[in-house]
């Protein structure tokens, strides 16, 4: 059984860090493009960041870029969401999700940030409030 999951969010002040974990088990997380997604209350999924699965070639919305960073340990089978400068607007749900198909891979080489409905894996989600 495939399955992602995450961990590492909590409340944080406006500001402040955190780093999310995503682990994989029943495949091989390098063989597969990744994507990081957040969802906050009332709103659409949206995507926050991805990672190619040769060369691990990452793209990040603009929201996000400069603050965030992806990284991932090929021996541990698990992708790490770096967040800094922490803002309010980024409280939300963050997911981790996979995608074999080479087509979101090459979304994510030429610098597009796959939608949603083309992953095929996804974890449960992690919270993270950002708040005073």
């Amino acid at each position: 059984q495939l399955q992602l999951v995450e961990s590492g969010g909590g409340l944080v002040q406006p500001g402040g860090s955190l780093r999310l974990s995503c682990a994989a088990s029943g495949f091989t997380l390098a063989d597969y493009a990744i994507g990081w997604f957040r969802q906050a209350p009332g709103k659409e999924r949206e995507g926050v960041s991805c990672m190619s699965v040769v060369g691990g070639r990452t793209n990040y919305a603009d929201s996000v870029k400069g603050r965030f960073t992806v990284s991932r340990d090929i021996a541990k089978d698990t992708v790490y969401l770096q967040m800094n400068s922490l803002e309010p607007e980024d409280t939300a749900v963050y997911y981790c999700a996979a995608a074999i198909e080479p087509s979101v891979h090459a979304m994510c080489v030429m610098g597009r940030l796959p939608p949603y409905y083309v992953m095929n894996v996804w974890g449960k989600g992690t919270r993270v409030t950002v708040s005073s």
